[in-house]
């Protein structure tokens, strides 16, 4: 786990000196995503420079020191991740006189043998890669299947950037940064800027399972409209798992989910230095505990916070699970007082506007983790795979609604919205004693119901769900919403079932530019690498095999991942609602974080900025003040894009 960063000059001013000098700093940028290790390297006739910061977790030796040029000469690479079956890799590629036992060196070998796409399709990893090709004069940038590790992308004026964080491109030179007042649309909207776009014109993610090469002989005009290369596609596993889907009886289908998970847990576990995992005490980590223990010779390090706020609060259930699978386990209970010290540090941890608020828990957790382990595995992607979030259940909802003409729907959802957050919270805590429901059902409820008026399909329902305002151009100044993936039907497959929709369009979408950008920043920030067991594309496609009567039956999602679970941890550890992994932040913008709030959101500071509708903003934040309405999420998103700015420096350009 790393930090890479790069450019290629096309001033056709070609200092070495001034190069080494930009590289360095842009390389050391990252010095949280690795401070093992440094290193660069500049090819001056190319105009070609490559940095790299190092976590060393496999091979700590100088034999794994980045960038590696290949024995023949002809590439040189810098790495950010893990090849977990790298050593599979190197009794297929024979005899080779190996300098060390790296994974970055068996890639590179990879390369050689079987070409740029036939080495990435063989991979089992997660991995952001830089690859320059000294006799093709190309440079090449590939990215893991799902998008676990982070890669930047993109021309600024002469120059071409990229690098594992935004922070690596700002410290270039000739880096503009100019705010894309489109792309904040899309992340008012979603809370997240989504992919293939970047907080700055003219940047961009590169996409999950895909590469793209940039030969420099081609010139410059021709380099800016090359697109990435899709060497995995997602659409095409899942489609082939709805049509030809896995065949066995209940008790075939956990055997091999059981036998499948493992194998990947235990390559995962394959590290050089002290390796653990997070433990909510939820079926997704608990999983993976329970499977690492089982793969284990002793017991696994696990690590767990907990809150005062006792709705907020699953420690207590981590530690008994942990109890049960004999971990070395270590938890930390945190103060609200605690937990906000880390707001201020938002903008530069997560260096684009990021408001997914259990980023701050997440944050924590892996700051004790980082203590003492440098590895952690964690049970991300359970919900997406086993069809896990509450969202997916609204589709039962949904069906009866639908037998409401739309006529009499709307006025009743006009209605409902006029409900006070407060009504809402007494009418399920009444609920409740009759009824187990999921932690923070009533605000889900209330969210959904308030879209009872403006929507009339299952898909307007999810699209509504997953934004957080429905015309965020209106919100932003001189702004106009682009079009993203979620809105373009024929570029993705439509099953005849909506929850496998939903589904997939999270896996696509939400996963890894919310789920996997929160983990990899917060956990970087704190030099721990983080692995997925969930994210191995074999278990990903048996998931996909596996029906969707074994993900959700009776009522009870993740059903097989729970029937697999129960295998290592008795039931009534585990049942119980739904919490998921969020702090109070509601509470705390009435209370204790008010006056950072007022000044982050005074009118006159909006007006000066430029970027928003200060009234709209205003009115909001007043009706959040006084309970008339739940704007939590909102404004945690202003609040969040506020907070980088200022971290940015960055002035309006209206």
């Amino acid at each position: 786990m790393c930090g890479i960063t790069g450019f290629i000059d096309f001033s056709g001013i070609k200092n070495k000196n001034e190069m080494l000098k930009n590289i360095k700093q842009m390389r050391d940028t990252l010095t949280h995503r690795g401070p093992d290790d440094s290193g660069v390297w500049v090819n001056q006739d190319a105009g070609v420079s490559f940095g790299h910061r190092r976590l060393s977790i496999v091979d700590l030796s100088e034999a794994g020191h980045q960038p590696m040029v290949s024995k023949s000469g002809r590439y040189v690479i810098v790495l950010n991740g893990e090849i977990y079956n790298h050593l599979g890799w190197r009794k297929e590629l024979g005899l080779v006189n190996w300098r060390g036992h790296s994974d970055t060196e068996t890639l590179l070998e990879g390369f050689e043998k079987w070409g740029i796409e036939g080495a990435l399709k063989r991979t089992i990893g997660m991995f952001a890669i830089a690859l320059w090709d000294d006799k093709k004069k190309m440079l090449t940038l590939a990215r893991d299947r799902i998008g676990e590790k982070p890669l930047y992308y993109g021309f600024q004026e002469n120059t071409f950037l990229f690098g594992s964080e935004l922070k690596a491109l700002r410290a270039h030179p000739d880096f503009i940064g100019q705010i894309d007042r489109n792309v904040l649309c899309l992340y008012l909207r979603h809370s997240y800027v989504p992919s293939p776009y970047s907080i700055y014109m003219g940047i961009k993610k590169l996409p999950p399972g895909s590469y793209i090469q940039f030969p420099i002989s081609g010139g410059l005009n021709a380099l800016r409209t090359i697109a990435p290369i899709v060497y995995w596609n997602f659409a095409q596993v899942a489609a082939q798992g709805v049509t030809q889907p896995f065949t066995g009886n209940d008790t075939d289908a956990i055997t091999a989910l059981d036998k499948q998970l493992r194998q990947a847990i235990s390559l995962q576990m394959i590290a050089d230095v002290p390796l653990g995992a997070f433990l909510s005490g939820g079926v997704d980590s608990s999983t993976i505990v329970a499977l690492m223990q089982a793969e284990s010779r002793r017991p696994v390090k696990t690590f767990s916070i907990g809150f005062n706020e006792k709705s907020y609060n699953e420690a207590g259930y981590a530690k008994a699970v942990a109890q049960h699978l004999g971990t070395d386990h270590t938890e930390l209970y945190l103060s609200a007082a605690e937990a906000m010290q880390v707001i201020p540090r938002l903008g530069v941890i997560y260096d684009e506007p990021f408001a997914d608020s259990s980023q701050i828990p997440t944050f924590l957790v892996s700051q004790m983790a980082g203590k003492y382990v440098k590895v952690s595995l964690s049970g991300d992607a359970g919900d997406e795979l086993f069809c896990g979030y509450n969202r997916y259940a609204l589709v039962d909802i949904w069906k009866k609604i639908t037998k409401i003409p739309f006529r009499v729907r709307r006025p009743f959802g006009r209605l409902l919205r006029n409900i006070e957050p407060s009504v809402w919270e007494s009418i399920f805590k009444y609920a409740g004693r009759f009824f187990t429901l999921p932690s923070n059902m009533e605000k889900k409820l209330e969210k959904f119901s308030m879209r009872l008026e403006n929507v009339d399909s299952i898909e307007d329902i999810y699209y509504s769900l997953v934004s957080g305002i429905a015309n965020p151009d209106r919100v932003v100044l001189g702004a106009e919403e682009p079009v993203t993936w979620l809105k373009e039907t024929g570029l993705k497959p439509q099953f005849s079932n909506i929850k496998l929709q939903m589904m997939y369009m999270d896996t696509m979408t939400y996963l890894p530019d919310d789920i996997l950008t929160k983990v990899d920043r917060a956990a970087m920030s704190n030099s721990l690498e983080t692995r997925v067991p969930f994210l191995d594309h074999r278990v990903i496609s048996l998931a996909w095999l596996l029906p969707l009567s074994m993900k959700i039956r009776n009522g009870q999602s993740k059903w097989i991942l729970n029937q697999v679970l129960y295998k290592y941890v008795p039931k009534e550890l585990i049942h119980r609602p739904k919490m998921g992994f969020s702090i109070p932040i509601g509470d705390w913008m009435r209370g204790p974080l008010r006056d950072w709030i007022e000044a982050l959101l005074g009118e006159s500071r909006l007006r000066q900025e430029g970027f928003f509708d200060s009234r709209f903003i205003r009115l909001r934040w007043q009706e959040h003040l006084c309970g008339k309405r739940d704007w939590q999420h909102f404004i945690w998103t202003v609040l969040m894009f506020q907070e980088w700015l200022e971290e940015q420096g960055v002035n309006s350009q209206i």
